[in-house]
């Protein structure tokens, strides 16, 4: 395939400035949204308007001359996904009809930052755009994914080799705010891990829950949680690593080799235990964490850690799905304050 990339950074092990795009994720659907107008109507609405900015990008900037097969599959309730088959390769698009480009441009910030490190595979983005029905897409490297998740060993070590390439200079975020799902995420700078996490994390979306559905309960107990947090951190070397952040088992596949592939970012830089946070869903075993401590070492009182970096997760699964998460994360709330005393 043409390798076109869109983006050019310096490797974020080496410099913090900012890839030249601006960036986003893309997620789960959530259950409640409906899915908005089909790839399909709008691709034939765009060739019927003579304006296809996706074909015009592959058959120029793409080195294709002729597109051989447009394929769905699939994207969910938020995003479709097509397949572009060419003379010059295989592409992958996803579009939106509902939302500008702004979110995509963020999903194509993360994966350059990761892709730059050299360490886990993850697609290349080479376009974003709006479209002229309305709504933006994505163009970025086609890859064929292979029979399993691979091998939770490989998963671990080369993971672990992107949180140890990829540091900021610029303390704790992310050039641009980004979503975790379809919530807004908060990348501000920010020099102090435990102000970030407590602020722009946990303190978010503790506010969006009163906002969305008044349990001041919850956000009470969370608030003394905060206030009451920084003993779990006691002898910990934290630095600021190049997270993925939203690592569950949707976002984690192979190649044809059997190679690991991470997708679908939400990428910050942040304390390395904290791309754990979704571990809850993501099936990772006892090869996995083994390999990833032999390059990233445990710090002291990781255990005592884990269930925070959770808890951000299912805040935001609460408010992204509603009050069927609420007592999982109560019930986090509610251990840690009893083990701090607070």
């Amino acid at each position: 395939m043409a390798n076109v990339a869109l983006l050019s950074a310096a490797s974020p092990s080496t410099s913090s400035a900012a890839p030249r795009l601006r960036h986003v994720a893309r997620r789960r659907p959530s259950r409640r949204s409906a899915c908005p107008r089909s790839a399909a109507s709008r691709l034939s609405i765009m060739a019927a308007l003579g304006e296809d900015p996706i074909r015009q990008w592959i058959l120029t900037e793409g080195k294709a001359t002729k597109i051989t097969g447009v394929s769905s599959i699939g994207g969910g309730c938020i995003n479709s996904a097509q397949c572009y088959k060419t003379d010059a390769g295989s592409f992958f698009v996803k579009t939106n009809g509902r939302i500008g480009p702004s979110m995509f441009e963020g999903e194509a910030l993360g994966l350059k930052a990761m892709y730059d490190t050299n360490s886990i595979r993850v697609p290349l983005p080479y376009k974003v755009g709006s479209l002229p029905t309305g709504g933006s897409f994505i163009i970025m490297e086609f890859i064929e994914f292979g029979c399993s998740r691979g091998d939770q060993s490989a998963l671990g070590r080369k993971l672990a080799e992107m949180h140890k390439a990829a540091k900021s200079d610029k303390g704790y975020g992310f050039y641009v705010d980004n979503t975790i799902g379809s919530t807004p995420q908060i990348n501000t700078w920010t020099a102090d891990w435990i102000e970030f996490y407590s602020k722009h994390r946990l303190g978010f979306q503790l506010e969006l829950i009163t906002q969305r559905f008044g349990d001041s309960a919850i956000y009470d107990k969370g608030q003394r949680l905060i206030e009451n947090m920084h003993p779990l951190f006691e002898g910990a070397v934290m630095e600021p690593c190049l997270l993925h952040g939203d690592l569950w088992s949707g976002n984690i596949s192979s190649d044809t080799d059997g190679e690991p592939v991470i997708l679908d970012p939400a990428c910050y830089y942040g304390h390395n235990e904290a791309e754990f946070g979704m571990s809850w869903c993501a099936g990772f075993g006892g090869e996995f964490y083994s390999s990833y401590f032999e390059v990233m070492p445990k710090q002291p009182g990781f255990e005592k850690r884990r269930d925070l970096y959770l808890l951000y997760h299912y805040l935001n699964h609460y408010n992204l799905f509603g009050s069927g998460y609420r007592s999982s994360a109560m019930s986090i709330i509610d251990d840690y304050l009893r083990m701090l005393k607070a």
